[in-house]
């Protein structure tokens, strides 16, 4: 069993052991970072040629890459990106296999380091078709933590590129946000991208 065999929120959750919380907006009064014009200018370009490509691959490269390289810019290369990695953590629990996107709070870039902050699960049409997969590599970047005694909320996405929804996991708490952003709404997408680098950063 691997990530991508996992098909219903209660799958995982009662394999896990897991509370899901669905009833809040998660990040109502984030406040909105400044995008680049970098990136304004990369999906300026890029979103009506991803829209029509319509590939999970050309939303991966042209959309959600890009945004999440803006993190890593802010931060000053502080934050490590890994995309397609292999996030081997537990195969008897199904804990295995490839992750879309991973962002870790360390420079390291060759191997992914402790803390994983971030799972990115892109997804073509179906968000919700998505969550589970993207919880359980969030239930596996917590024990990957642990191992070295690090105990911190994990924040996933499943994102279509163009719409995306948020995750938080915290002990056995995993919050499924009400509400869906959107590419157009670049700063606020990248506050809440932002945050888990903030709290854990900005406290170093």
């Amino acid at each position: 069993m691997s990530y991508s065999e996992f098909k219903t929120i209660a799958e995982v959750s009662d394999r896990f052991d897991l509370t899901v919380d669905e009833s809040k907006n998660l990040f109502a009064n984030i406040a909105p970072v400044k995008v680049s014009e970098f990136l304004q200018q990369i999906l300026e370009r890029n979103i009506p040629l991803a829209s029509a490509i319509n590939t999970e691959k050309a939303r991966s490269e042209l959309l959600i890459a890009p945004t999440l390289l803006e993190i890593r810019h802010i931060y000053k290369n502080e934050v490590g990106f890994f995309s397609g990695s292999e996030f081997n953590i537990d195969s008897e629990l199904g804990l295995n296999g490839y992750c879309d996107f991973i962002l870790t709070a360390s420079r390291e870039i060759y191997e992914i380091c402790r803390p994983v902050l971030t799972l990115v699960e892109a997804k073509n049409e179906n968000i919700k078709g998505g969550l589970p997969q993207c919880m359980a590599e969030m239930i596996a970047a917590q024990k990957f933590n642990l191992r070295e005694n690090i105990n911190l909320p994990i924040y996933g996405a499943v994102t279509t590129g163009i719409i995306w929804q948020f995750l938080i996991l915290e002990g056995n708490l995993l919050c499924i946000d009400l509400r869906e952003y959107y590419i157009r709404d670049t700063d606020k997408l990248l506050a809440i991208l932002s945050h888990p680098f903030q709290e854990y950063l900005g406290h170093q």
